[in-house]
């Protein structure tokens, strides 16, 4: 069974072309960064970090910013990165909220730019990949002394056909998990967004309460 996967693939490259190298290595590529990407959001936004990161909110608004903290000290991922960074600043702003929001941009969309060069650029490998198949028919065709063998001009036509399925089929497993990777950054983001929320309000209700003390010493 496995002689005869081996030996299909082999004749399904060498059928393809020289295209279907670069394209091999993409479809590697996108399985491997998608794999990546899946076991992050999967960590990132599992049932029991969402409790968690509600949590961490609740004791926000709840005035309780050191509980918060020890939830945050706890927590590896980019909602107790932002919230350590945000409860360092005694006089937290909205810029200082959203720069720390920001400051995590790069882990969410890790490896996202590559996964949609590989969308964009696997179908236009698979058109390269097709030109040259026809170019070889017609230079067969173009030669007297072979273009009576069927054969050896369908073999440019398989040529440029399977590098057209390919690319196509590699943009399609790339489209899906990058959607879906795009979709978690976006809920990400939100969840980010509400405990910074969260934060600020902690900031601001900390900010009153010196000014509320002063005011009742005058009297």
């Amino acid at each position: 069974m496995w002689e005869f996967v081996t030996s299909s693939f082999s004749q399904l490259m060498v059928r393809g072309g020289i295209v279907m190298w670069p394209l091999l290595g993409l479809s590697l590529l996108a399985v491997t960064l998608s794999f990546e990407r899946l076991w992050f959001f999967v960590m990132t936004n599992a049932p029991s970090r969402r409790r968690t990161v509600a949590k961490m909110g609740r004791l926000l608004r709840d005035g309780k910013a050191g509980e918060a903290k020890v939830l945050a000290e706890n927590d590896g991922s980019v909602y107790g990165a932002v919230l350590r960074r945000m409860l360092l600043d005694n006089r937290l702003t909205e810029a200082g909220a959203a720069d720390a929001v920001e400051s995590q941009r790069g882990r969410l969309e890790r490896f996202m730019p590559m996964l949609s060069t590989i969308i964009t650029a696997s179908p236009m490998l698979g058109i390269l990949g097709t030109v040259l198949g026809i170019i070889s028919s017609f230079e067969i065709l173009s030669d007297q002394t072979t273009a009576t063998d069927p054969r050896s001009v369908s073999q440019g036509i398989a040529e440029a056909l399977i590098t057209t399925a390919a690319g196509l089929i590699v943009s399609l497993i790339t489209l899906f998990p990058y959607n879906l990777f795009r979709a978690q950054i976006d809920r990400t983001f939100s969840r980010l967004e509400s405990l910074a929320n969260s934060a600020l309000m902690r900031g601001e209700a900390a900010a009153g309460e010196p000014a509320a003390g002063s005011g009742s010493g005058e009297d």
